[in-house]
Order: C-alpha cells, then sequence, then structure tokens
C-alpha cells in the first residue's frame, strides 16, 4: 500500500476508536515504524510489506487504548530521549516546568555546583534534565519501583548523564537521614485523589498506580517529604515540587507548615498552577 493510503487508513482507525490527535498519533507510528521523519513527503511511495503490517498493529494497538509513548519505547523531554514502556510513568512536557524552575534557582544564585537529590524520579526525566543542563551539578535520583528503576538506570546510560541512582523509598526515615547539606530537593510525587484515580482516561490507566495515587486528598507525599526531608536541605536550600491542577494552595499551605518560606508558585504552558519552589529557612 501506498503511504499516504495507508495512512489515511490508519487515521480512521484511530478516530473511529476516538483516539484524541489521531493525525499525530499515525505520524509519529510512521516516523518510528519508517525511520522517517517526514514519511509523507514521497506520499506515493510503497510501504514494505512487514513495516505496513507492524504498523497496522500499533495502531490496533492504539486504538485499544495503549498510550502511544508505551507503543514507541521513547518519549522526548526537554529535549533528550527516554526509554518509557509498562511500569513506568510517561514524561509529559508540565514537568519540563519543574525543570525550568530548579535551572532558574541554580543560575539566580550562583550555584554551579549544586547537589540535588530527585525524589519519586521514575524515568529519570527530571534527574537526567537537570545533570544535562546543569553539567557541574551532582544528582541523586532516587526511585522505589523496581520496574521504573530499571528505566532508570537505562535512561541514565541513554544519555550519558552522570546521575546516582538508588531504589529506595523516600517516606522511609532511614532513607533521608543517608542525605545532607543538599542544595535542592526536586519532586513530581503521586498526587491523584481516589476519585481521580476512578475517572482516568483509559490511556493513563495503563500507568502504574504507585506513580500516580497520592492518598486520600493526594497530598500524603507532600506532607511527608516537606518534613521527613527538611533535615536534609542546607539553611536557605530549596524544595521543588510539581502538583496537580488547583492543589496549589494546599501545597503552598503544607510548606508554610514545616517553616519553608520564599514560596513561588509557577504555571506550566498551559496556565495551570503546576510547580512550587520554597526555600529552607530558621524553625
Amino acid at each position: 500500500m501506498k503511504r499516504l493510503d495507508l495512512y489515511k487508513s490508519c487515521v480512521g482507525m484511530l478516530e473511529q476508536a476516538e483516539v484524541e490527535d489521531a493525525e499525530f498519533d499515525a505520524l509519529c507510528i510512521f516516523q518510528d515504524m519508517l525511520g522517517d521523519k517526514l514519511p509523507l513527503f514521497c506520499p506515493q511511495e510503497e510501504v514494505p510489506a512487514e513495516a505496513e503490517q507492524r504498523i497496522l498493529s500499533l495502531v490496533s494497538e492504539r486504538c485499544s487504548g495503549r498510550p502511544l509513548q508505551y507503543l514507541l519505547g521513547q518519549w522526548e523531554f526537554f529535549g533528550y530521549p527516554f526509554c518509557v514502556g509498562e511500569g513506568v510513568l510517561i514524561p509529559r512536557p508540565a514537568t519540563e516546568t519543574l525543570v525550568e524552575n530548579v535551572i532558574e534557582i541554580c543560575r539566580r544564585e550562583g550555584m554551579t555546583h549544586p547537589h540535588i537529590i530527585d525524589l519519586c524520579s521514575g524515568s529519570g526525566c527530571i534527574a537526567i534534565a537537570l545533570k544535562k543542563e546543569l553539567p557541574g551539578a551532582e544528582v541523586t535520583a532516587l526511585e522505589l519501583s523496581e520496574k521504573a528503576f530499571g528505566y532508570l538506570e537505562k535512561n541514565i546510560a541513554l544519555n550519558g548523564a552522570e546521575v546516582r541512582a538508588e531504589l529506595c523509598s523516600v517516606t522511609d526515615p532511614e532513607t533521608a537521614s543517608r542525605f545532607r547539606d543538599m542544595d535542592i530537593i526536586v519532586t513530581n510525587p503521586p498526587y491523584l485523589t481516589p476519585e481521580e484515580m476512578a475517572s482516568l482516561q483509559r490511556e493513563v490507566r495503563h500507568e502504574p498506580e504507585q506513580a500516580l495515587a497520592g492518598g486520600s486528598d493526594g497530598l500524603d507525599f507532600y506532607r511527608i517529604i516537606a518534613s521527613l526531608w527538611r533535615d536534609t536541605l542546607r539553611e536557605g536550600g530549596w524544595l521543588c515540587c510539581e502538583y496537580g491542577d488547583g492543589q496549589h494552595e494546599d501545597v503552598k499551605k503544607i510548606l508554610l507548615e514545616n517553616s519553608y518560606g520564599n514560596i513561588t508558585l509557577c504555571r506550566d504552558l498551559a496556565g495551570i498552577m503546576r510547580t512550587a519552589s520554597a526555600q529552607k529557612t530558621g524553625g
């Protein structure tokens, strides 16, 4: 079948399955399977039979609700490639705001060799992007899930990033006690409520519950991290976190209750309140 004919057929399948951005998804699959960034530049070129079957198979899986990122096995974050698959949270554009927050703090305060620790690291997208953008930084990434940790290690190697990775629980006091004098704690912890978990899009249901569910009000990890990890920060150090839509005031309150000051709340590119940065002050 010719490229354009197959592409139109795939888009039709995706639209019938009510897949959002059907044209974009089909194009991504074509680019990946044909190894061509402009697969429709030669619309009348014949698609090899094996590639056609593989494309149709992936489109069929996408129609069933499996995330596009899992199908491709790799996704971009902050301009860097990351391996993804079952068992690890997919990097999202909104999280790039968190990386930008940390970079801005380091540059503003002249921290050329900051000690940064990434809690609930998942794929490692935050830790790795920070190490690539701040080469002098000493970056540590902590992750509890063995499946996600496998992707974390793979992505460190893929990006040639000198990031130290540890398989451990960030809610364990013994873990926190091993770290001191950190300049920055950065985290994108689980923050969905049970109600939000019950109404997830079918694609998101494929992602690990452990990386999404944040307790009865979605704020369990913020309470634990703000309190338990405070002593790991040097005086004047920073805690930077991502949170869900509508959680900004609750997160700010938790930070204030744990004696953090200079709190800044930021919106992501979609205009949603998405991140907080707060400084450890006396108390």
